[in-house]
């Protein structure tokens, strides 16, 4: 049975790649790498929040309450604009009751961070920006940091592309546990295997959650000898 990543990764074409790595100015096959790195970051920190039963049981409420969200909308807005019409308008909008349910299920609460400000990927970035915060709690600057780093996108880029992918990585979670019935304990058991999985892997990804989610304190992250074995995705081929 597939995992989040996979699934995730599914429903992000050639098209969401490429929008990707035009606006940060990387090759097609950097902005895939920067994704399948990015993605196991946000599932291992969704997985240590799962870890807990207020923490489970907040995430299956909000995903129960907000399912339906239109991924073709949230992939419309992820090229550019978000298009018009009715899709890309509700499905921006159901994201947005998704990421306040979040906020307010896993402790949080609606803040300005999570109103949009405009359409397209500022819309999808305001929602993503609060999901994200959710996500990471105070290891948020950590996260942005250390797939800076792996990526060679830097700090402030690589929390762009995290908040771009936000947005569909619940929205897809959102269906699974719909189609699945996975409820609390199914959600903590899928996103924790999917994140020892990752773990055993090691490599990047591996090190990278290491470095981010088992780091006490907010201080920096150093990954210096896991970038001197694998170099960043911007060090690599283009293609």
């Amino acid at each position: 049975m597939s995992g989040l990543v996979d699934a995730v990764m599914a429903q992000i074409g050639d098209d969401e790649v490429g929008a990707i790595a035009q606006r940060f100015g990387m090759s097609p096959g950097q902005a895939q790498a920067a994704i399948e790195q990015t993605l196991p970051l946000m599932v291992g920190a969704m997985a240590k929040n799962a870890a807990t039963p207020d923490g489970a049981e907040a995430l299956h409420t909000a995903l129960g309450d907000h399912v339906g969200s239109d991924l073709g909308g949230l992939l419309g807005g992820l090229l550019g604009g978000g298009g018009s019409g009715s899709a890309a308008g509700g499905g921006l909008g159901s994201l947005g009751s998704l990421a306040e349910a979040v906020l307010g299920g896993m402790g949080g609460g609606a803040s300005q961070s999570a109103a949009p400000a405009s359409g397209g990927n500022d819309m999808l970035g305001g929602i993503g920006g609060a999901i994200l915060g959710n996500i990471f709690g105070n290891k948020r600057g950590q996260a942005e940091q250390g797939l800076g780093q792996t990526t060679g996108l830097g700090g402030a880029n690589a929390g762009q592309l995290m908040a771009m992918l936000a947005p569909i990585v619940m929205a897809v979670l959102a269906r699974m546990n719909q189609q699945r019935s996975l409820g609390p304990g199914g959600l903590t058991d899928m996103l924790g295997s999917e994140t020892q999985r990752t773990r055993e892997a090691g490599g990047v990804g591996g090190g990278l959650l290491g470095a981010v989610l088992d780091r006490d304190g907010d201080g920096d992250v150093d990954l210096s000898d896991l970038l001197s074995m694998g170099g960043s995705v911007l060090a690599a081929t283009r293609r």
